[in-house]
């Protein structure tokens, strides 16, 4: 008895559901092998591993990046406003000087501005003591240029005399390269404006 042979066309549709049946397969594996290697990625991103003195292996987790931004920015400012407001008569060339480093033009405005108000003049002239007691900052992290505003208090000491001053002043922050020692943060003042100045009175 002959066999009969299959219909061509029969082998072919089940040849070309066979090769479809692969290709899928092998797309599938393809896309989940990606997925498990961008998983352990991002993991390894996240945490590191170090080896104890017994040779067991300890996990440690990564600071996030957000955090350390925020507290390079929080001493750079308080850097600045020390160097910009704590000032007297020995000191105010080479404080004004750093101060100078960590902001792009608009900090030089105002120190020129308050260099022909007689600022400094008045400094030298009666031996002025410009002494910062506090400096607070608050930020907003979200987007590039990051905004802050700065309260700081200081006193001016005329001898005799000693006025407290509360200053509110404003800007951006924007990052760059480190320079050691001028800008060790890597992060720049622009848009810096003097918002208020008052004297504050004290309740006897």
């Amino acid at each position: 008895m002959k066999t009969a042979y299959h219909n061509i066309f029969s082998v072919l549709k089940i040849n070309r559901l066979i090769v479809i049946t692969v290709v899928c397969g092998a797309v599938v594996t393809s896309l989940f092998s990606g997925w498990l290697v961008y998983d352990m990625h991002r993991e390894a991103l996240n945490n590191a591993f170090a080896v104890s003195t017994d040779g067991a292996v300890i996990p440690l987790k990564w600071v996030d990046q957000k955090e350390n931004l925020k507290v390079e920015a929080l001493a750079h400012l308080e850097l600045f406003h020390g160097y910009f407001y704590d000032i007297d008569a020995s000191n105010y060339e080479k404080n004004l000087e750093k101060a100078l480093w960590l902001g792009n033009s608009s900090v030089d405005n105002v120190y020129r501005q308050k260099k022909a108000d007689g600022v400094y003049n008045r400094l030298l002239q009666y031996s002025l003591v410009q002494n910062v007691l506090s400096i607070n900052s608050e930020l907003d992290l979200e987007q590039e240029p990051f905004q802050f505003k700065t309260i700081t208090i200081f006193e001016i000491n005329r001898g005799s005399i000693v006025d407290t001053y509360e200053l509110v002043s404003t800007g951006n922050l924007i990052q760059v390269d480190r320079n050691f020692p001028n800008n060790t943060h890597g992060i720049l003042i622009t848009n810096y404006f003097e918002n208020s100045l008052k004297k504050i009175e004290y309740e006897n």
